[in-house]
């Protein structure tokens, strides 16, 4: 009989007790769902990173989003291209005006772009910048030299006529020639030249170069070197740009 009252006295207890530990584990529950912050106080819940994927209703807009940062093809034409070696092809010869230059394979950046090296007889390369955009077709957004480094202006700036430009440069008598031009078209809309080193290392260059009034809300800025065995064109440093 004392063993059966302890346990009927007991009963009450331990079920008030795991109530009480149900509730409390519940309340935790709440207070990490509601809670779940690190130590900035930023939500990193499963909610608030998936936030930054594109959803179907935003991709929509990608298409001319992408699009307006690239500079070739010229979006007007027909010209498109499901090879990034030849997206980068088509760029050098046909937008900068390489003669003949020997194109190097894709080299893999991200699952969307890359780059690809084009040569002329001289070592230093231009590394042609190519993304795949939302339209499956590859994009060049540019090229660079390790021979040609602008500081002003920077991508994608909004100039205006005279545009400044500062920044340091290796070439042959110190010589890069400068276009500015606009979408659509290879003709440039202002031209002129600024003076860096022409020895090993790169000199320094400011200048300036002024241009007619544009047609078009992009454009691109060109930077060449030319060779002094051929007048050909050595390198390219091409980056884009906007016309208020």
């Amino acid at each position: 009989m004392p063993k059966h009252r302890r346990s009927r006295s007991s009963g009450p207890g331990l079920r008030i007790v795991l109530v009480m530990v149900l509730v409390i584990a519940a309340l935790g529950i709440g207070y990490a769902i509601g809670n779940n912050t690190d130590d900035d106080g930023q939500d990193v819940s499963s909610g608030s990173t998936s936030s930054t994927i594109p959803t179907s209703s935003t991709s929509t807009s990608l298409p001319s989003a992408d699009i307006a940062t690239a500079v070739w093809p010229f979006v007007d034409s027909d010209t498109r291209y499901t090879d990034p070696v030849e997206a980068a092809r088509g760029f050098a010869t046909e937008f900068v005006g390489f003669k003949n230059p020997t194109v190097g394979p894709f080299q893999q950046g991200d699952s969307r772009s890359g780059e690809v090296e084009v040569r002329t007889k001289i070592s230093t390369p231009t590394t042609v910048f190519v993304r795949l955009m939302s339209d499956d077709t590859w994009w060049v957004l540019g090229s660079a030299t390790a021979d040609i480094v602008v500081d002003e202006p920077t991508t994608d700036e909004i100039v205006t006529s005279p545009l400044s430009l500062s920044g340091r440069a290796r070439a042959y008598e110190g010589t890069v020639n400068v276009e500015v031009r606009q979408d659509g078209s290879n003709e440039p809309i202002g031209e002129g030249f600024v003076t860096g080193s022409g020895g090993a290392d790169l000199g320094p260059f400011e200048g300036e170069v002024t241009f007619s009034e544009p047609t078009q809300t992009h454009g691109s800025l060109v930077f060449v070197t030319y060779s002094a065995e051929d007048g050909r064109i050595n390198e390219a440093g091409v980056m884009r740009i906007r016309f208020r």
